[in-house]
């Protein structure tokens, strides 16, 4: 069979224009970039929001993970669901979950962003049933219950759960979510919801290489969903599970509460600054090298050197807010302080310049000076509140520069 000149011509006309389509496709598949690949290179920390959602499409937990590869911290922010402000998403004020709810992760997301002044390229969320089916994949979540859990919940259901340190099933971490005691809030809740959480972590990162198997790793990845494909979820989660657990914090958003519309509301502290401020505390304690006493709570007690009242217990919420424990709040020896002054009773100069950078103080005291306290061992640092002090900030940096000459 012989073909025509013309014919011969197409047919090399079309074995051209495949070469050059298969060209451009590689061409193209080169210059494509993995998103996620990219963010991770590109971030410093990683941020994902986790959010467990329950059957009603509610979001019974939300946290913000913050890790940082290179010292393997990482931190929780909690979100409780009844966080209150006036939401751009909703245009009216109103708990944060509704935003979940009814608007959907994205807005969801970028209301928590807004809120904690922290931008979170990735999201995930774990149904209820999904996130106990993974705690059966992992072989149960260890969570500590204080008192044991008897008790039903008025729809035939029953709560029963032992205390102590247990293991959890799927079914049983449910109810350890879910129960709620006569003499509890909402509050109490949402701190065992956290715990769970963590406790998910946590064995997230001793099953690691289980989880991470080729072949388990679809059981663990249809339970979640998220802004990512399954191929970015497996370089999320491996990246992110390699956290050292010696190095987990949380830390929950606090507030004033108020009772609106009939349902309590908690309005994050000084209109919101006090957790964005706390956050980016959160964050340059995961990327400092420094590992000493990472997890520990340090101790400050708080005394006012003013005429002004209530400065003390309000310096002590601002601190709270932050991680510290506070062991005493009361006046100092005299009411004249000039300028506000950490004592620092431990020598460690790393955590104290972390307190002082919170709260901008820089007039910092190595150990002993009596200031008319009682004097207890436990407490870490003692901050005294001078005239300089506006209630979250120390004005004009009084030894800023005495600091910065000791560096």
């Amino acid at each position: 069979m012989s073909f025509s000149r013309e014919q011969k011509n197409l047919a090399f006309i079309l074995f051209i224009i495949a070469i050059v389509v298969m060209v451009a496709v590689k061409v193209s598949m080169a210059l494509i970039h993995d998103p996620v690949a990219d963010k991770l290179k590109k971030d410093q920390v990683v941020k994902v929001l986790f959010v467990i959602q329950g059957e009603d499409g509610t979001a019974l937990c939300s946290e913000v993970f913050l890790y940082y590869p290179d010292s393997k911290k990482c931190a929780v922010i909690d979100i409780p669901g009844n966080t209150g402000a006036i939401w751009r998403s909703l245009g009216r004020v109103d708990r944060i979950d509704v935003i979940y709810r009814d608007r959907g992760m994205d807005a969801y997301r970028a209301e928590i962003e807004e809120l904690l002044g922290l931008e979170l390229p990735f999201s995930i969320s774990i149904g209820q049933d999904e996130f106990g089916r993974m705690a059966d994949y992992l072989g149960g979540l260890s969570v500590f219950i204080p008192e044991p859990v008897d008790r039903s919940d008025g729809d035939g259901g029953r709560w029963l759960l032992p205390s102590g340190a247990v293991t959890l099933d799927g079914e049983k971490l449910r109810d350890y979510m879910e129960f709620l005691m006569d003499d509890e809030d909402e509050e109490d809740r949402d701190a065992r919801r956290l715990s769970a959480f963590g406790a998910f972590l946590t064995e997230l990162k001793v099953s690691r290489t289980d989880v991470l198997d080729k072949k388990n790793f679809p059981f663990y990845s249809s339970c979640m969903h998220g802004n990512v494909d399954v191929d970015g979820l497996y370089e999320l989660l491996e990246v992110i599970s390699d956290f050292d657990t010696n190095f987990l914090t949380t830390q929950s958003v606090l507030g004033s509460e108020r009772l609106v519309d009939g349902q309590k509301l908690i309005f994050p502290f000084l209109n919101g600054q006090l957790v964005k401020d706390v956050v980016k505390q959160k964050l340059r304690m995961l990327i400092t090298q420094d590992t000493q006493d990472n997890r520990r709570v340090y101790v400050v007690e708080v005394l006012n050197g003013t005429y002004q009242q209530g400065l003390a217990r309000n310096a002590s919420i601002l601190l709270e807010n932050a991680g510290y424990s506070i062991l005493r709040v009361g006046n100092a020896d005299r009411m004249d302080y000039e300028h506000t002054a950490i004592i620092n009773h431990i020598g460690n100069e790393a955590a104290v310049r972390t307190l002082g950078d919170f709260i901008s103080c820089y007039n910092i005291i190595d150990e002993a000076i009596d200031l008319g306290s009682e004097g207890d061992e436990d407490v870490d640092f003692t901050l005294v509140l001078g005239g300089d002090w506006d209630g979250r900030y120390v004005r004009g940096g009084f030894g800023k520069e005495d600091a910065e000459s000791k560096e």
